[in-house]
């Protein structure tokens, strides 16, 4: 099994911002609120006409370009998104036509705001086995065309955006260890309701509003706390390391007291988890992806820093990486 490990990053955020002045235009909400319960300030929404394939292809050239690799060079593409271009083909064969990666292999992972560590962790397997030399992951979200506007509990939260990473083989450090989760029993708590085979699109769904994010955020929040502690916790133990040793926890950016009192359980400083939920609020599985490219563009991770991936998401599907970087 050959070590893992992430060489090139690239993200991409549209120029549209939706500030919470914004929002209180729309819904009886106010920007005290929203800051109060989600630590949200701005989000970014897409330009007319732009899809998740778009982000991902500007996001996975500027990761190309710092891996050093060109496109027809690739091996595998693995989008991790909940609104893709379209049902099929998979957005992951859009993104291999804007890049022309002629020579890759391409598919979807649909593990929601857990996504991108999905993918990571599908393409270190490629990889390690050797039937890949290099793989490209994608977190693109254009979740502002699944959030229900009128919903001010859930309008205030998604933001669009995507980020990217290039994996190859490494002498040395790399991808340490992995969990995944998931408990399909708690599929109701976040989902999207209708729009797939068990509820096609009618009239009746549209009008109920059923096409848009329904989220029990309440039950959510305990939950997303537990579940991403606690694989935080098992990814540490099977990489023989322990939360002192953690220099930067870049989580999935789903709500600031969530990330707080996840840092409170695993007895972590909060200054070493990565935070950008100010600027873009949740872009599900693209969250993560876009905060370790920030985090490492600043380079606020360095080279041998030991990197924690956690995230959560609807399915329920959860999911963390140590890396060292």
């Amino acid at each position: 099994m050959k070590k893992v490990g992430i060489i090139g990053v690239g993200e991409y955020l549209p120029k549209n911002v939706l500030t919470n002045a914004d929002l209180e235009r729309k819904v009886d909400t106010s920007d005290e609120w929203i800051i109060t319960r989600t630590g949200i300030k701005t989000r970014r929404l897409v330009s007319k006409g732009q899809a998740a394939s778009d982000l991902g292809i500007n996001a996975a050239k500027k990761a190309l370009k710092d891996a050093g690799l060109a496109a027809e060079e690739l091996d595998l593409i693995i989008v991790a998104t909940i609104t893709p271009d379209m049902q099929f083909p998979s957005t992951a064969c859009f993104v291999q036509q804007g890049l022309k990666a002629v020579n890759a292999v391409c598919f979807d992972v649909s593990a929601a705001c857990a996504g991108f560590v999905y993918a990571l962790v599908v393409a270190q397997q490629f990889i390690a086995v050797g039937t890949y030399k290099n793989a490209l992951i994608i977190g693109s979200e254009v979740l502002s065309t699944i959030t229900d506007w009128k919903d001010r509990n859930t309008c205030v939260l998604f933001g669009d955006g995507a980020g990217a990473a290039v994996l190859v083989p490494v002498k040395s450090g790399g991808i340490l260890s992995t969990v995944l989760g998931s408990d399909g029993r708690l599929n109701e708590l976040l989902q999207l309701p209708a729009g797939g085979s068990r509820n096609p699109a009618t009239h009746k769904s549209v009008e109920e509003r059923l096409h848009y994010i329904k989220m029990r955020g309440n039950e959510l929040f305990k939950l997303a706390v537990k579940l991403m502690a606690g694989a935080a916790q098992d990814a540490l133990k099977l990489a023989g390391l322990e939360c002192k040793d953690i220099d930067w926890v870049i989580p999935h950016q789903a709500n600031i007291r969530i990330l707080m009192s996840m840092a409170k359980k695993l007895d972590l400083p909060v200054e070493k988890i990565y935070l950008n939920i100010d600027k873009y609020g949740n872009m599900s599985s693209a969250s993560t992806a876009t905060a370790l490219c920030e985090a490492v563009k600043s380079k606020s991770i360095k080279k041998g820093d030991i990197v924690l991936l956690d995230a959560f998401g609807g399915g329920l599907v959860w999911g963390a990486c140590v890396i060292k970087w």
